[in-house]
């Protein structure tokens, strides 16, 4: 039986952490902003293109936190992704 190589992959791939998607949601929502999002050991890492975004967000990061029942670290890094 021959498959397809994007049923293989399809099963490979895991849905996105809890976390990352309601991060990408919240900064979707209040800065109408896309970012990337990473979680490393107990860090979850938010990059943004731009650092007025990485300021503007700052001040969130613990709201962010409590909203993602995480006792996991949250960062802001500005660069590409």
């Amino acid at each position: 039986m021959t498959h397809a190589l994007s049923d293989i992959l399809a099963d490979r791939f895991e849905e996105e952490p809890h976390e990352i998607v309601v991060i990408k949601t919240y900064i979707r929502d209040n800065f109408n902003e896309t970012v990337a999002v990473s979680t490393r050991g107990d860090q979850i890492i938010i990059m943004t293109r731009s650092s007025a975004l990485a300021g503007a967000i700052r001040p969130h990061l613990h709201k962010l936190a409590k909203v993602c029942e995480t006792p996991k670290r949250l960062m802001i890094r500005v660069g590409q992704f």
